[in-house]
């Protein structure tokens, strides 16, 4: 599967599970939220390494572009948190730079 796959997953699963611990501590849920919270985080790292990368840091700077875009979404959807023009702008130029840090290396060998 491809990287264009692997990084909206792993910000979906990172984003649920961290929301299980804010919805545990900050809006008074059961401990109970915390099982599906941790699964959900270990499934998060797991579909960061299946991203082909040659380092991983160079995975993990690519993906925090990917991963405010999706926050941003979970926002919208899950918390009924309409992004402002702004939210939409800062996240456009950091998605791009997530694709100069993710794509860079190897245009770079090619020109």
């Amino acid at each position: 599967m491809s990287s264009v796959y692997w990084f909206p997953l792993a910000a979906l699963l990172e984003i649920a599970g961290c929301f299980s611990f804010w919805a545990w501590l900050r809006l008074d849920k059961s401990a109970l939220w915390l099982i599906p919270g941790m699964l959900a985080l270990a499934g998060f790292a797991w579909a960061l390494t299946q991203i082909e990368a040659s380092f991983a840091g160079r995975a993990y700077a690519a993906y925090g572009g990917v991963y405010i875009i999706a926050s941003l979404l979970w926002g919208a959807v899950v918390e009924k948190q309409t992004p402002s023009s702004l939210d939409m702008v800062g996240a456009a130029l950091c998605l791009v730079g997530a694709s100069l840090i993710f794509f860079g290396p190897s245009m770079a060998h090619h020109s």
